[in-house]
């Protein structure tokens, strides 16, 4: 499975070459024999896109026969309540509210302020009991976080 995933990396890859915009989010080939491509870009990803990359993918597969049982290929944009995987995941959603599972458990949201290659930057609200809620910036090690994903707000 891992050669087939490989490969799609290699075939998405070539697909999106000239789009510096797309990125490769994960390559995956379930158990259940579906073979799950998440994509993502900078200004977000469209259907006409996930559509070329799948045509390409599959036409290639299939030409190729690097899949020697029935499969099902998805190819589609993370869902908003996915976790992130790349440092662009975390630039593109710079301004939004997140939550932040850090490895020791604890949880923290704010708005994301900043990216850099070691560290994120978020405003936190912090609320102490008789005080008036204040804002906060925290700087979090990348390296000390577990899980960060987009915060959905219906207000």
């Amino acid at each position: 499975m891992q050669n087939i995933e490989k490969r799609v990396i290699e075939l998405v890859q070539e697909k999106i070459a000239d789009r510096d915009d797309l990125f490769i989010v994960s390559v995956k080939f379930h158990p259940n024999s579906v073979l799950e491509v998440l994509l993502d870009g900078d200004q977000g990803i469209s259907i006409d896109d996930c559509v070329q990359v799948s045509k390409f993918v599959g036409f290639q597969l299939e030409e190729e026969g690097a899949v020697e049982k029935a499969y099902r290929l998805e190819v589609s944009s993370p869902g908003i309540d996915t976790n992130f995987v790349h440092q662009r995941q975390y630039e593109k959603n710079i301004g939004r509210n997140v939550q932040v599972k850090l490895n020791d458990g604890t949880k923290t949201e704010g708005i994301l302020l900043e990216v850099e290659e070691t560290k994120i930057t978020i405003e936190e609200t912090i609320k102490e009991k008789g005080k008036k809620a204040q804002q906060a910036a925290r700087i979090i090690p990348l390296e000390q976080i577990k899980a960060t994903k987009v915060l959905i707000s219906f207000k």
